[in-house]
């Protein structure tokens, strides 16, 4: 697919990621540009770079049409670490600035606030086999057709690699040799793109998604197994909770200890390494080595809420706390560095601070020595793997720090005393008040409708199965933050993004799956109607904007995204699961409490629609797998029938959550649940009672919080440990559950 025109002349550009000594960095009263009137962190960045910059829209569009000029897009986000890099090198050089001002028309773009643009060029670059990634430099036509682009670029001419000043002016000399061309290829390169992604709307009428599909794809993921150090692929690794938390449902529904072991001892050294925040709590975006060891920094909302979700899992499915451990400093995290004091939760924290990775969690050798006592280094320096040397450096940076250390658990199967412990909360609570004193990473505070919608679902059913009624308080208090800020009920309209006190205006898919997912959770926790209401009309509103009735499937982004060179149907579960995958989970769970067949109509559609990519590609769609698993037979319904205000419902409810059972929905007898439900009601004068029913077949009632766990604890020979029973070790929590950082 790729232009013969840009193949001849840009056979040499690809980008390669170096680091050079930047430029002198802008003075921070330089003038604003047009990007500070934006809410956007990310873009807030770049208001005084000395470049004409545009955010995307049709100011920049008429612009480059008048002028007849290519556009630079660069697209990015706040807590991009590349992002940064090529900004202090590049988009902060006056000399840059001047040239993109002459030649082209610079848009920047936020692609947590619009990933279905993000998703288009992203497409394109890997299409014509020029990498994917951020920041992502895509060069348009004037109306917005790629024809060249790449992720990071140099700052300036290395090794026979071209800088990005270079670039600049080769497209510009070919734009002003031969625009007819460039325009031919990028009309080409559109053409291609949009026939593709019209072909993978197509239904495979010969396709079949059923149970087998999951068993055999979990066998495949198990094939990648690392046996020394956990993980399901090689470095740099991502956590991707998708996956293991399928492997995890496989070895337990086909009673496959290894299977079940891999998860486990997976998530052990996951908490146990550097990718963990051990003194802070949450989880760094990935691994660059096979150790778990050297984070890439960034912590993101998304995959802590996921994490937690896999971490619940794997402590009701094996019996060991310790899993459970780290769900709860997890949560302290977000409780406490990552909620909006009305409710909502931020986006994600840089992995820069004063400029340099990892510069706010690593310590030197000598530093912990001089904050410690000596028997708490004696103890420490060992036990967080400490050296002399070090084990991180920020090559990115010219000048960077030397000797840092990433704090991770050296000998993960250690086993502390009661003295060590001890030991350990002194040592995290001295290492947290020096951290109180360190300039803090950039916190990306805009609030985005889909990633709360994971953290919803996560926190509400961390804080029933653990028990913890603040967990439950603080997810009702984001469903009232999002169904106030961003819902519009009059319309039934979910809007994406809120900062500063202002809303987007985005229509997207992963806003309405992701948040409807959360509030089917919550009311699963909480069996309040109201919250079952709004997921009901949520659910309603998502099919009748983003849903395929023609081919199945859920498109990105509304029709009424003009902006888009075309309608995409995302179809990967990566560091975020899909839209489609999150839809259709959603929608099968909800068809299950409510018995409204439309829903089971275009998830099972949906379902076949995606059935040989699944086939194909099983590592592509993990999560749609999940749900391919549900459908596949009549779920268990435990219906709690009594007032959700009373104790004796409250620990009903809390019974049937604390069992590892993927097959199942938690619906009560008030509000619109399916009609079976409304007969259940307990005997006249008798406390509250739980209906374990599959189809319209229930099991004699109970008010016994145990026969609850027992009906519903999936049969055979994995069970979870007894509660004296040893475990393996996880990280240690941090302690003080209110300590702040």
């Amino acid at each position: 697919m790729r232009p013969t025109l840009l193949l001849l002349t840009f056979a040499a550009l690809s980008p390669l990621v170096s680091a050079a000594e930047p430029p002198t960095p802008v003075n921070p009263d330089a003038p604003l540009n047009r990007l500070s009137k934006e809410k956007s962190p990310y873009l807030l960045q770049h208001q005084r770079n000395p470049v004409d910059w545009y955010p995307w829209g049709e100011e920049a569009f008429a612009k480059a049409k008048a002028e007849n000029k290519p556009i630079l897009l660069s697209i990015g986000y706040s807590t991009c670490h590349w992002c940064h890099v090529m900004e202090r090198e590049s988009f902060e050089n006056p000399e840059v600035g001047k040239y993109l001002k002459e030649h082209f028309i610079a848009i920047k773009l936020d692609r947590e606030e619009r990933p279905d643009i993000d998703h288009v060029y992203m497409t394109a670059m890997q299409a014509l086999g020029l990498g994917g990634g951020w920041p992502l430099n895509v060069f348009l036509t004037p109306d917005r057709k790629p024809f060249y682009g790449g992720t990071y670029f140099p700052p300036e001419d290395k090794g026979g690699r071209p800088g990005f000043l270079s670039i600049l002016k080769r497209i510009a000399g070919l734009w002003e040799k031969d625009p007819a061309g460039i325009r031919e290829d990028a009309n080409n390169i559109t053409t291609q793109l949009q026939a593709h992604m019209a072909k993978d709307g197509a239904s495979d009428p010969t396709a079949v998604a059923d149970r087998a599909l999951v068993a055999s794809a979990a066998i495949l993921f198990s094939e990648n197994y690392d046996e020394k150090f956990g993980g399901f692929s090689a470095a740099p690794k991502f956590p991707q909770p998708k996956i293991p938390s399928l492997i995890l449902m496989a070895g337990v529904h086909t009673e496959n200890r290894i299977l079940f072991n891999e998860v486990l001892f997976t998530c052990r050294r996951m908490a146990a390494g550097g990718m963990y925040d051990q003194i802070g709590g949450g989880f760094s975006r990935y691994s660059v080595d096979e150790k778990w060891l050297v984070p890439h920094f960034e912590k993101m909302l998304y995959d802590n809420a996921q994490l937690i979700e896999l971490y619940l899992d794997a402590g009701l499915a094996s019996g060991d706390p310790a899993f459970h451990a780290v769900v709860r400093d997890i949560l302290r995290y977000i409780l406490r560095d990552m909620t909006h004091p009305e409710g909502g939760f931020y986006s994600a924290e840089d992995a820069d601070s004063e400029g340099q990775e990892g510069k706010f969690y690593c310590f030197t050798k000598t530093e912990l020595e001089s904050i410690l006592t000596k028997e708490e280094a004696a103890f420490a320096l060992p036990y967080f793997g400490v050296t002399e040397k070090g084990n991180f450096e920020d090559h990115s940076h010219p000048n960077p720090l030397p000797n840092l250390n990433v704090l991770h658990i050296a000998d993960p199967e250690r086993k502390l005393t009661e003295v060590e412990t001890a030991l350990l909360a002194t040592v995290k609570a001295k290492l947290t008040d020096v951290r109180k004193t360190r300039v803090r990473p950039h916190l990306d505070d805009k609030i985005l409708t889909s990633w709360n919608g994971l953290m919803l679902g996560a926190i509400a059913r961390a804080g029933i199965i653990m028990d913890e009624p603040a967990w439950l308080d603080a997810a009702r208090k984001n469903f009232d933050f999002i169904t106030a800020k961003l819902w519009d009920p009059a319309t039934k309209t979910l809007y994406h993004r809120w900062r500063d006190g202002e809303r987007d205006n985005a229509q997207l898919l992963t806003a309405y799956a992701f948040y409807l997912k959360g509030s089917i959770d919550l009311y699963q926790t909480t069996l309040d109607p109201k919250v079952l209401t709004f997921a009901i009309d949520l659910a309603d509103s998502m099919i009748a904007k983003f849903y395929d009735e023609k081919s199945a499937g859920f498109y990105s982004s509304t029709a009424g995204g003009s902006d888009l060179l075309f309608r995409a149907k995302d179809d990967y579960d990566g560091a975020e699961p899909s839209g489609n995958s999150t839809a259709v989970q959603a929608l099968l769970q909800l068809a299950a409490i409510t018995e409204k067949k439309n829903y089971r109509t275009v998830a099972d559609a949906t379902l076949k629609l995606f059935a040989g990519r699944m086939k194909e590609m099983p590592q592509a769609l993990p999560l749609m797998l999940h749900a391919v698993a549900f459908a596949g037979e009549e779920p268990f319904r435990a219906v709690i029938a009594g007032d959700p205000a009373l104790p004796e419902t409250k620990a009903l409810l809390r019974a049937a959550h604390s069992v590892y059972q993927n097959h199942r929905v938690i619906l009560g007898t008030a509000g619109p649940v399916e009609p079976f439900a409304l007969t259940l009601q307990p005997p006249a004068g008798k406390a509250p009672t739980a209906f374990i029913c599959t189809g319209s077949s229930c099991l004699p009632p109970t008010g016994d919080p145990e026969k609850v766990k027992k009906s519903l604890r999936p049969p055979g020979k994995i069970q979870p440990a007894a509660p004296d029973a040893p475990t393996a070790p996880v990280a240690t929590p941090s302690p003080a559950p209110n300590a702040g950082q």
